[in-house]
């Protein structure tokens, strides 16, 4: 790993989001993009003060007007990845053109990946208002069958007539704001990347899956170069509202103190926040990066992935029995483990998803313990929820951003949750603390039951 581009509640870079965490800071806050008050969790974290346009070449700004917040956010992280890394794209020229090709970069475009793990877009709702009020009956209510193309009032005497229907009133290109493989899209073609592409939508797995991803293209001489990561957002009414269906929002007020909202692992939580973030991360290979003089933050020393339960909660209960391990989560963290050539006992601190959803914790926690045994007890969990919120498409890469950091500056950051946990698990508030830190595990499971895990270790 050697660049990290980071878009979060924090700020935007990798630093804004360490320094954040170090100073043991919460920077979820009412959300003010929409009314969230008839949702269970009206807490969040909003990226303020974040515009695409500031971020993409200036040929390419009118693109921003086609860009569902969850590309703007890709396309932003991807830019502070590439200055994070130093290196030359075709997004880094002056006179930024898409039909020509970058001459000067840092790898040939043929050599440059893209691996981005998205979410679900959620449409804008003013977008969807404005086209079903024309898809209304006589009486004034929405009517699917208006909707479509075929307008019932058009049939007459067996013959059907052809006729524009609401959703033809959907604005031009509205399909390409909303399409989850548009964040890779626009990230290749702003920088050149000719490459493996590939678009990851597994929830809160996607960012890892995709970094995993990026290393096998690497690894099979595919390319030299890949972006990888996740970005998305959760906060928009469909947004939200899928969330809450899924039983996964806690249950927060415009007035409970934000750092008392997500509590991984405590007993009392009562779910998750929503937000937004996305995380791309410049993975290169090993003796190209070095040849180059890059600065290494950590390397990529195993990846596991695998399916377990899926991990729906509330009303739609598909989950593993109260209590039990997420088996998916303990092969998935098996594998990477066998895939870096080292035992449970090498893995100096962990990064897991820590949501604050009580089901999906006990799970993870007790594939934790499953793994790791009575050691869990002495190896730091760094949860990122409680801090910024969960955007699902993007969270992991955001969680393994931070691991890089964590290796590169041998620093553990302290949890700003105030809830309690089980004496085997070490989330507790602490300081900033300075360890020894050879491996970093980041691992989380889904949704939809996938699973990501991978080992970064300390380059010597």
């Amino acid at each position: 790993m050697t660049g990290l581009g980071a878009v979060t509640p924090m700020g935007i870079g990798i630093n804004a989001l360490w320094q954040g965490l170090l100073a043991g800071r919460c920077a979820l806050a009412p959300i003010s993009l929409l009314d969230a008050t008839p949702f269970s969790c009206s807490i969040g974290g909003e990226c303020k003060d974040f515009a695409a346009k500031d971020h993409v070449p200036k040929a390419y700004r009118k693109a921003v007007k086609v860009m569902a917040r969850d590309i703007e956010l890709a396309v932003g992280a991807a830019k502070a990845a590439v200055e994070d890394a130093r290196i030359q794209t075709r997004g880094t020229q002056s006179d930024w053109t898409a039909d020509v090709q970058c001459t000067t970069g840092t790898y040939p475009s043929e050599r440059m990946g893209c691996q981005i793990g998205a979410g679900l877009i959620a449409a804008e709702t003013d977008e969807l208002a404005l086209a079903a009020v024309t898809a209304k009956n006589e009486e004034g209510r929405f009517d699917s069958r208006r909707w479509g193309t075929i307008a019932p009032a058009a049939q007459s005497a067996g013959t059907t007539v052809i006729a524009a229907g609401g959703m033809n009133n959907l604005q031009p290109l509205w399909m390409l704001k909303y399409l989850p493989n548009m964040l890779a899209c626009h990230v290749t073609i702003i920088h050149g990347c000719e490459g493996p592409s590939n678009t990851i939508t597994c929830w809160e797995a996607s960012g890892l899956l995709s970094v995993g991803e990026g290393v096998r293209v690497i690894q099979r001489d595919a390319a030299d170069m890949c972006f990888s990561g996740g970005a998305e957002s959760k906060l928009s009414h469909m947004g939200l509202l899928r969330m809450q269906l899924s039983g996964r929002l806690a249950r927060a007020t415009p007035q409970t103190p934000p750092n008392q909202v997500v509590k991984p692992y405590d007993p009392a939580a009562t779910g998750t926040a929503c937000g937004e973030s996305g995380a791309i991360i410049i993975t290169e290979e090993f003796e190209k990066a070095k040849s180059r003089g890059a600065t290494i933050y950590c390397e990529i020393k195993g990846f596991g992935a695998a399916q377990g339960s899926p991990r729906f909660v509330g009303s739609r209960d598909c989950s593993l029995p109260d209590g039990a391990a997420d088996d998916g989560l303990i092969y998935a963290i098996q594998n990477a483990l066998e895939d870096a050539k080292i035992a449970t006992d090498s893995i100096d601190a962990i990064v897991p998803l820590a949501s604050g959803i009580p089901a999906v914790d006990r799970a993870e926690a007790a594939a934790l313990r499953e793994v790791f045994g009575a050691r869990l007890k002495e190896i730091p969990l760094v949860p990122l929820a409680p801090a910024i919120g969960i955007g699902p498409g993007g969270h992991s890469a955001v969680m393994a951003a931070v691991a890089a950091k964590m290796i590169a500056e041998q620093i553990v950051p302290p949890a700003i949750d105030e809830g309690s946990t089980a004496s085997d698990l070490n989330v507790s508030r602490r300081a900033p603390m300075p360890r020894v830190l050879n491996n970093v595990l980041v691992c989380s499971g889904s949704l939809g039951g996938q699973n990501g895990a991978l080992v970064l270790g300390r380059v010597s």
